[in-house]
């Protein structure tokens, strides 16, 4: 099939399903040249009609506090009171630069996702 750039659903789901039944195709073959322009298709697609939007930094820093099995308390030796923890995490206080630049150090959450 001559594929095109994917205008809808329809389109979009023949993409999916021709990729899914060529996944293992090698590489440098005529199957693998195909995946490889439908993974690209597909990819801009998805970017233009569903894209994934940055995610809010308080709900990565709460994510990543889950991730580790962390509370507001163990937070307190890098920011400050418990108090004050908790009104960031219920954005009743900003995030400061410093604060972003302790979290990203401590809890290795990366810069992008804190500045977005």
């Amino acid at each position: 099939m001559n594929w095109k750039i994917i205008k809808n659903e329809e389109q979009y789901e023949e993409a999916l399903q021709r990729a899914d039944e060529i996944f293992d195709a090698k590489s440098e073959t005529a199957e693998g040249d195909e995946l490889e322009l439908l993974v690209m298709l597909i990819k801009e697609y998805e970017n233009r009609i569903h894209p994934v939007l940055p995610p809010d930094p308080v709900e990565a820093i709460k994510l990543t506090m889950a991730e580790q099995g962390l509370q507001a308390k163990d937070l307190v030796s890098m920011i400050g009171s418990k108090g004050y923890i908790s009104q960031l995490l219920n954005r009743k206080k900003p995030l400061t630069a410093e604060i972003l630049r302790t979290l990203h150090k401590q809890l290795g959450i990366p810069a992008e996702i804190l500045l977005s």
